[in-house]
C-alpha cells in the first residue's frame, strides 16, 4: 500500500494554493481573539492553563451547577421527560412557535404577580434562553440600530449583536449602590437609533436584585427614550436575600418588554435547552410596529427545541414540588454566604454587596497587593494553573481587575476552592 501523501502548509494547503478558493470566514468571525467569544471561549482559555498531573479541579467559573448531587432536578421533572418518550406522541416535529399547551402553561406561570395575563400567543419555546437572545436580536437588527447593554453584563449579546451588525453601547451597573443601574448615563448614550435596552435581573454577574422602585425608573426612562425592554430573567425567582423578584413585564403598561427565560436554571438542567420569548405588550406596541410577526416569521426557520422536552414543560412547570425550589434556595443561599465570608478574610479581594440572587458574586482584585499580576486574565490563568480552581475574568464582562465566582456548586467543594483561592492570594501577595 501506498504512503499517505504528506502536505505541507496550514491544515495541509499551501498558502499559494489559497487564493483559487473564495471562502474566507467573515470579518466578524476574524475579528474575534484567540476563540474568546462568549463565557464557554473564556472559561475554555483559562482552563487551557490547567496542570495535567495537578489538583482536581473546582470550577467556580460555570453557570451549570447540575453535575453536583445536591443541585440534581426534581424527580417530577426527569418522569416528565420520560413520559414524554414512552408515549411516543412527540416524536415528530413541533409546531414552529412550540407546542400549544407548553405555551400555555409557560404563559400561565409567567403571568402569577402580574398586572394582566399572557396567553400563549405571547410564548414562543426556543432551544434556551440563548436562541431567545439570538431570535431578538436578530428580530431588531436594523440597520443603524444601537442596543444598550450593561456592565458588567453577558458575553453573549455583545458577541451575537457584532455578526449581526448591532452596535452595542454600555451603560454602568454601580458596584457602590448594589450594582443599580445609571440611569443618568442612559440619556447620554441613547439616540433616536437606540431600539431597545437589556437587564438582566436577577444579575449575572453580580447576583443582586432590582427593587420595585429602580424597575420603575428604568421604565420611566425606557418610555421616554423610546426603547423597548429585553428583560433577560433566565434566573427568576433564584432569590434568597430579603428582596423579592419583581419581573420586568411588571410595568409593561409602561413600556413594552420582551422576557427572556427558561427552565435551565430553576430546575438546574441547562443541558435540556427549553427557554422562551414572552411578549410583555398589553397596549400592543410590539405587535402594531410588527416586532411580534418578526418574531413569528423568524421561529419559522430557525431550529425548535425538542419535541418531547417542550412536552415536558406543563407537568415540570405545575407539578414540581415547593420543596424541590425551597430546597435549592436554602443551599445556594448558603453557599452564598460561605462565598461572601471567605472573601471578606482576603485582603486582595473585595465584594461590594453580598450575593441575594442567581448563582454568582462580582469580586474586586487589588492588583497592587499583588506580585507577578497584572490583571484579571492573568490572575484566572494562573489560578487555574497553580490551584486547579478556575474562576472567570471580569475583562470580558466588562470590568477589568474584576472576576466573577459562581457559588452553585456543593458547599464542602466552595470550602476547599477558596482554601486554595486564599493559599494563592498568599503566595502572590506583596511583602509589606
Amino acid at each position: 500500500m501506498a504512503e499517505p501523501m504528506q502536505l505541507n502548509g496550514c491544515n495541509g494547503i499551501k498558502a499559494e494554493d489559497l487564493s483559487k478558493w473564495n471562502f474566507r470566514p467573515s470579518e466578524a468571525v476574524k475579528g474575534c481573539s484567540h476563540d474568546m467569544v462568549g463565557i464557554r471561549g473564556v472559561l475554555d482559555y483559562v482552563m487551557s492553563h490547567l496542570n495535567p498531573i495537578g489538583k482536581s479541579k473546582i470550577p467556580l467559573g460555570h453557570g451549570d451547577p447540575s453535575g453536583f448531587d445536591c443541585f440534581r432536578t426534581s424527580i417530577v421533572a426527569e418522569d416528565a421527560l420520560v413520559e414524554a418518550i414512552r408515549s411516543g406522541k412527540y416524536n415528530g416535529y413541533p409546531p414552529a412557535v412550540g407546542l400549544p399547551q407548553s405555551r400555555r402553561v409557560v404563559a400561565d406561570y409567567l403571568s402569577h404577580g402580574m398586572p394582566f395575563k399572557l396567553s400563549e400567543d405571547d410564548v414562543f419555546l426556543t432551544c434556551g434562553c440563548s436562541q431567545a437572545i439570538d431570535v431578538v436580536l436578530s428580530v431588531l437588527a436594523r440597520e443603524g440600530a444601537n442596543i444598550l447593554l450593561p456592565r458588567p453584563g453577558f458575553p453573549a449579546y455583545e458577541a451575537l449583536m457584532a455578526y449581526k451588525g448591532i452596535e452595542a453601547r454600555h451603560y454602568d451597573l454601580v458596584p457602590e449602590r448594589g450594582w443599580e443601574i445609571n440611569l443618568d448615563q442612559l440619556h447620554a448614550i441613547a439616540d433616536s437609533n437606540t431600539v431597545a435596552m437589556v437587564i438582566i435581573n436577577p444579575s449575572n454577574p453580580c447576583g443582586t436584585i432590582f427593587t420595585h422602585d429602580h424597575l420603575t425608573k428604568v421604565a420611566e426612562t425606557a418610555k421616554r427614550l423610546g426603547l423597548l425592554i429585553i428583560s433577560d430573567e433566565v434566573y427568576a425567582h433564584i432569590v434568597f436575600g430579603e428582596k423579592p423578584f419583581i419581573p420586568m413585564g411588571f410595568f409593561a403598561s409602561t413600556v413594552p418588554v420582551l422576557t427572556l427565560g427558561s427552565i435551565s436554571k430553576k430546575w438546574m438542567v441547562p443541558g435540556w435547552r427549553i427557554g422562551w420569548i414572552a411578549t410583555c405588550d398589553p397596549d400592543g406596541i410590539l405587535r402594531k410596529s410588527q416586532i411580534t410577526e418578526g418574531i413569528k416569521k423568524l421561529m419559522n426557520i430557525v431550529v425548535d427545541p425538542a419535541t418531547i422536552a417542550q412536552a415536558a414543560i406543563p407537568q415540570i412547570i405545575e407539578k414540581t414540588p415547593k420543596d424541590f425550589f425551597q430546597q435549592t434556595l436554602q443551599l445556594l443561599g448558603h453557599a452564598a454566604d460561605i462565598c461572601y465570608d471567605r472573601i471578606q478574610k482576603l485582603d486582595v479581594l473585595y465584594c461590594p454587596a453580598k450575593p441575594e440572587g442567581s448563582m454568582f458574586v462580582m469580586v474586586k482584585i487589588n492588583i497592587s497587593g499583588l506580585v507577578d499580576i497584572r490583571d484579571d486574565i492573568e490572575f484566572s490563568a494562573m489560578l487555574a494553573k497553580e490551584e486547579s480552581v478556575i474562576v472567570l475574568p471580569g475583562s470580558p464582562l466588562g470590568l477589568k481587575y474584576w472576576i466573577r465566582v459562581t457559588f452553585a456548586i456543593s458547599p464542602s467543594v466552595l470550602e476547599e476552592g477558596f482554601d486554595r483561592i486564599a493559599a494563592f492570594c498568599m503566595r502572590h501577595a506583596k511583602n509589606t
